[in-house]
């Protein structure tokens, strides 16, 4: 299982909070860290947008992906919730052995 770190949005701390103890619950994710507030300026429906946004690091496998994304869209109050998955190349072996340990297969 190749390790993966999903990055999420989400407009308010609350929401944020319930993404990441979701996932741990489910043991979908090993670990998740919530950065406070960033600003986010996007194009949406045509307009310059700007939103005060937290950002979710979310450490997950490949296994777990299609489960964390759909967590997330149910979740989430955004109809398109930021959700992008980059691979972990590379880490301290130790770590990423109890990050996949952590996750449920």
């Amino acid at each position: 299982m190749k390790p993966l770190m999903v990055l999420c949005s989400a407009p308010t701390s609350e929401l944020a909070q319930e993404i990441a103890s979701g996932l741990i619950k489910e043991r979908l994710a090993a670990c998740v860290q919530i950065l406070p507030q960033m600003q986010s300026f996007y194009h949406w429906q045509g307009k310059v947008e700007s939103a005060s946004e937290y950002l979710l690091l979310i450490k997950t496998n490949t296994s777990q992906y299609s489960t964390v994304e759909s967590y997330i869209q149910i979740t989430h109050e955004y109809q398109v919730p930021e959700i992008i998955a980059i691979d972990i190349s590379h880490g301290l072996p130790q770590y990423l052995t109890w990050l996949n340990g952590e996750v449920s297969v």
